[in-house]
């Protein structure tokens, strides 16, 4: 919290539309991506690098709900500095790639839209598109977000 008692980061009267974001890296590792599957989404091509070469993705991937999952991890250790955190209220999500062991992916983010509530005066709406990168700048996830931000009080 700052000093004035509200929550550190920027509030929606901070945000303008076309402002960007960049978060910091994160390498994944094979090891990364097998705990991660064993534990939500146990496909043959998410734990398997034998099985993982007979199938569609031709090696071993990570679960698209892992990439999100560091999506998330990374905004929210500083690629989306939002007052009061990183509150979902919908959006849309696309893996237009497969993400890899050794891929060190970040991401890139821009505010699209910005919308103050009318019956809730305390917060308002903000669409966010952040792009998933790899270390080749190939965009492994896009995910389209309308996030929940509080105002300045």
């Amino acid at each position: 919290m700052s000093q004035a008692g509200q929550p550190e980061g920027l509030f929606l009267d901070d945000l303008v539309v076309g402002q960007k974001f960049a978060s910091a890296q994160h390498a994944l590792t094979a090891d990364e991506i097998k705990a991660f599957a064993a534990s939500f989404d146990p496909q043959p091509f998410h734990l398997d690098d034998d099985a993982a070469r007979a199938t569609l993705f031709a090696g071993l991937a990570a679960s698209g709900w892992h990439t999100a999952a560091l999506t998330m991890r990374l905004l929210v250790g500083g690629g989306a500095p939002l007052a009061g955190g990183i509150i979902g209220a919908g959006g849309e999500i696309a893996w237009p790639r497969p993400t890899r062991p050794g891929d060190v992916l970040h991401v890139e983010s821009e505010v699209l839209e910005i919308t103050p509530s009318r019956s809730k005066p305390d917060r308002g709406m903000v669409r966010l598109r952040s792009e998933t990168k790899n270390q080749n700048g190939e965009i492994v996830q896009v995910l389209t977000a309308r996030l929940v931000v509080p105002r300045r009080q």
